[in-house]
């Protein structure tokens, strides 16, 4: 099995000014390319030959194939849950009624989510994730690691390594995470929680 880059569900200047086309160029077309090089690279003549990329961050031991396979996942995840053209600012449906369920509100959600967010330390990931009965769950992750990890369903993803954003808004890394909401695909993120 080779891995690959997923395809960028708009233009690579289409997210601006919330993402910069620069921004994509290297987070996405550099950076996520080199760790699936490099996952393509690690891969063969181990045990993990011919297992998707969920399959190798469940089971996987912390170093460089984990830590690769990891962020091959949450970058694909990252780049598809974006639009340009937002249809609405929260999701509908199932995933807002277990949002509402499970932290009272969106905006008791969003708030718990941006703190999640600012306050990991280092670098990393702030999920939202969901387990087997639909019970949501916001997770810090550090470095490439993924909700995956303890058996729940990733369903919308920040990154909060400082080359997801510095670019664009050198040190503010609460702007950043503020300006994401901006072009959110709820379609994707509720199809993930299906």
């Amino acid at each position: 099995m080779t891995y690959e880059m997923p395809k960028l569900p708009y233009a690579d200047n289409a997210l601006e000014p919330v993402i910069g086309q620069q921004t994509i160029q290297f987070h996405y077309g550099k950076h996520l390319q080199t760790y699936v090089n490099n996952l393509n690279n690690l891969v063969p003549g181990t045990e993990f030959e011919g297992k998707t990329v969920e399959q190798i961050v469940a089971s996987a031991s912390d170093g460089g194939l984990f830590n690769n396979a990891g962020q091959v996942l949450n970058h694909t995840l990252y780049f598809t849950q974006f639009t340009p053209n937002q249809k609405r600012a929260e999701p509908t449906g199932k995933l807002a009624q277990a949002i509402i369920r499970d932290f009272g509100s969106f905006a008791g959600f969003k708030k718990k989510f941006d703190e999640a967010s600012v306050t990991l330390f280092g670098a990393g990931w702030s999920w939202l994730a969901a387990d087997k009965d639909g019970k949501l769950y916001i997770t810090k992750e550090a470095n490439g690691s993924n909700p995956v990890r303890a058996g729940l369903t990733p369903l919308l993803g920040f990154d909060v390594w400082e080359h997801a954003y510095y670019l664009d808004y050198q040190n503010r890394r609460a702007d950043h995470i503020e300006s994401l909401w901006k072009i959110i695909n709820w379609d994707v993120v509720e199809e993930r929680y299906q």
